[in-house]
């Protein structure tokens, strides 16, 4: 699995697009979540942004005149078979400014509440969910596992 991570920042971003990337290749290095990474080339985009964006995303998307801090939507499509195409795995939108608020709310650093909602919209590319407490306490489990891996801690009380 060769994993590319496009990282573009739409607001200013207390984290860089290298922390980022390396918070989503953390968790795609997790075994349960490298079984399901297709082979070959893939890529991610993520989009660092702002409220209205998430709640226009929201809204157009989903039906839901909120905001919210993460979106991920999957494209559906398998790793491209020729070698100097990837296969998009799909997009992921943040508000920094939920991650902040959040973050604040927790007790943690922004940059890990970033770290995490990176690594859960990722998940949910890969078609994890959290719609009842086992599939909840599974995502968890995965995006604490992720986060060690990069040295990233959030509050007990987020996850």
């Amino acid at each position: 699995m060769a994993l590319r991570v496009v990282v573009a920042a739409a607001v200013r971003a207390p984290v860089g697009a290298r922390f980022v990337r390396s918070a989503i290749v953390a968790c795609a290095e997790v075994q349960e979540v490298a079984a399901r990474v297709p082979e070959g080339e893939v890529a991610v985009a993520v989009r660092l942004t702002g409220d209205r964006q998430l709640r226009r995303l929201n809204r157009e998307f989903l039906g839901l005149d909120e905001v919210t801090d993460v979106l991920a939507f999957p494209s559906g499509a398998a790793p491209a078979l020729g070698a100097d195409e990837a296969g998009h795995l799909g997009d992921i939108a943040v508000s920094i400014a939920a991650a902040t608020r959040q973050a604040q709310e927790f007790g943690h650093p922004v940059e890990a509440e970033v770290a995490l909602l990176c690594v859960h919209g990722f998940l949910h590319l890969l078609g994890w969910d959290h719609a009842s407490a086992p599939e909840e306490s599974e995502m968890n489990r995965l995006t604490v596992i992720a986060l060690d891996r990069v040295g990233v801690e959030v509050s007990e009380r987020r996850l």
